[in-house]
């Protein structure tokens, strides 16, 4: 099994490393918004334990993570006035992983909007910080 890389970029924005548009956070997650959007409102989900993949995480932090996938996927549906999800998670280079450490993609779909191609085309900032904010007011 490949080692957990410490200096990717998700350890790097639990750390404050690198910036981040924050959707939510509590003791055993974080959200923020992908700066490379399949879709409107498109929200990572991350835990903040070390784990590479779903093979390597603790069951118990796991259980802790979908929770939190959960309480964004519902906040993301309705803050983006959604017509539904799809929630993605890869592992390992074959399986299409690109970060080393878990993650959910939660995306808000709507009926006949197609999906854009991974990694197509960074969002423009204002638009992340728009979508972010729509989604952490359905917090409230």
């Amino acid at each position: 099994m490949t080692a957990y890389d410490n200096d990717n970029i998700f350890a790097k924005i639990l750390r404050g490393e690198m910036p981040s548009n924050k959707i939510y956070e509590d003791e055993h997650v974080f959200a923020f918004m992908d700066i490379m959007p399949r879709g409107d409102g498109h929200t990572l989900v991350i835990p903040k334990v070390p784990a590479r993949s779903i093979t390597d995480i603790d069951p118990s932090d796991l259980a802790d993570l979908i929770k939190g996938v959960q309480k964004v996927a519902q906040a993301a549906k309705t803050g983006m006035d959604a017509d539904g999800l799809t929630i993605q998670q890869f592992n390992e280079t074959a399986g299409g992983q690109i970060v080393f450490h878990i993650h959910f993609h939660v995306i808000p779909r709507w009926e006949g909007v197609k999906m854009r191609p991974p990694a197509s085309a960074m969002e423009d900032p204002a638009v992340l910080e728009a979508n972010a904010e729509k989604i952490r007011a359905a917090f409230a």
